[in-house]
């Protein structure tokens, strides 16, 4: 069969049989109708959904004020969430009403202390309120709050007592029943198991040391209050320890937790350097570094040898660092504020230095090893001048 013959009788030339050629593929126009219908039907369907989150944030937002609503009227008349408990609030004189809001918050006696605020305003209580002392159920609405305030003031005394450095807990217990604060027992049994929200008394090792808080009643002039007992004993613990937490700055919290000591170890070594320097201040992060020299080198310096740790008036063994090793398992005394900046930043100039000893007129003298400690212990023994070992 002739191939040329087929091509030439069908009519076609090659060039016909180029792919799309003569043919063209053109876009039919859609119906204005149909194209109407396609856009109303994708904007319908974004009009459901825009409604549907208004909707949610209308249910969402009305919830929210409604349970807002419940919550201040319940503050307000002293019902429900969590109370049912008293709570001892002391009030100083001239405190001003948003102060006195904000300590009634803490204590748990109002939830919402803005709105005490403006209740006491609206109607003209927050001028009238009394300092004292105040036995608050946290379930008295704010009538029965502003009321208490004003009519029950100032029914405490205020006593002024200091509270010297290197006291002991059985020292501030006697200050304090000879003021006529709080009975002995009382204070004793607040320090032992009294509940005070402060991480440093959490971090106590309470199975360890004599008395709990020994060395963080922090030692100053306070005004405590004589009104009840035990209250009074509560409030004036509490008033010291928070005086060593506002002492403490952030820069100071931080220096502790780098180190390498927990923070009763820092207010135990903060004892024994107000014992040894008390009368010094100047030689206090001195006195601290050669404790800190030991600590740092147990291998050959396993003891502290500090001669106040013999005499800790309790009589417990584990205090003496001649008989222990390390620090003793809590403070012997309240340290001066100057004593724990001492622990925490000791001096960096006697590095290598284990003993140090002081003269009649309390100079200090500071050795690096035994012989030379004795050399100055012979020497000032032969001057007359000498003290003891510190």
């Amino acid at each position: 069969m002739d191939d040329k013959n087929i091509t030439g009788n069908s009519g076609f030339g090659d060039e016909d049989f180029i792919i799309g050629k003569g043919f063209e593929i053109s876009e039919e126009p859609v119906p204005a109708a149909e194209e109407k219908h396609s856009k109303h039907k994708h904007s319908g369907g974004k009009s459901v959904i825009k409604t549907l989150i208004w909707i949610i944030c209308i249910i969402v937002v009305s919830v929210g004020l409604a349970f807002g609503v419940i919550y201040a009227g319940a503050d307000y008349m002293g019902i429900g969430f969590g109370r049912g408990e008293d709570c001892v609030l002391e009030i100083e004189k001239g405190t001003p009403a948003v102060k006195i809001a904000s300590q009634l918050k803490e204590c748990g006696a109002v939830k919402i202390p803005v709105l005490f605020r403006v209740y006491a305003k609206l109607k003209h209580y927050d001028s009238q309120f009394k300092y004292g002392v105040y036995t608050f159920n946290n379930e008295a609405g704010y009538e029965a709050l502003s009321k208490m305030l004003i009519e029950e003031g100032s029914s405490a005394e205020s006593v002024r007592v200091t509270i010297p450095e290197m006291s002991t807990v059985d020292d501030i217990a006697k200050i304090l029943e000879e003021k006529g604060v709080c009975t002995k027992s009382d204070f004793i049994e607040e320090v032992q198991h009294g509940k005070f929200d402060y991480d440093f008394v959490k971090a106590i090792p309470q199975e360890k040391v004599y008395y709990r808080l020994e060395g963080y009643l922090f030692p100053e002039t306070y005004d405590f209050y004589s009104y009840e007992s035990k209250e009074c004993a509560h409030l004036a613990v509490d008033k010291m320890l928070k005086t060593l937490n506002d002492k403490l700055s952030s820069s100071l919290r931080e220096k502790i937790s780098k180190s390498g000591y927990t923070f009763n170890e820092i207010m135990t070594l903060s004892s024994l350097v107000e014992l040894e320097a008390g009368g010094a201040p100047e030689e206090m992060a001195n006195v601290a570094a050669v404790f800190c020299n030991r600590l740092n080198n147990k291998a050959e310096y396993p003891k502290l040898q500090s001669s106040p740790t013999q005499k800790y008036p309790y009589g417990s063994g584990k205090y003496d660092t001649y008989k222990s090793d390390g620090l003793p398992p809590g403070p012997l005394c309240s340290p001066s504020f100057n004593s724990i900046k001492a622990a925490i930043e000791p001096s960096t100039d006697y590095e290598g230095y284990y003993y140090f000893v002081t003269d009649a007129k309390m100079k200090f003298y500071y050795n690096k090893t035994l012989g030379e400690h004795n050399a100055t212990i012979a020497r000032l023994k032969k001057e007359n001048n000498w003290i003891g070992d510190r």
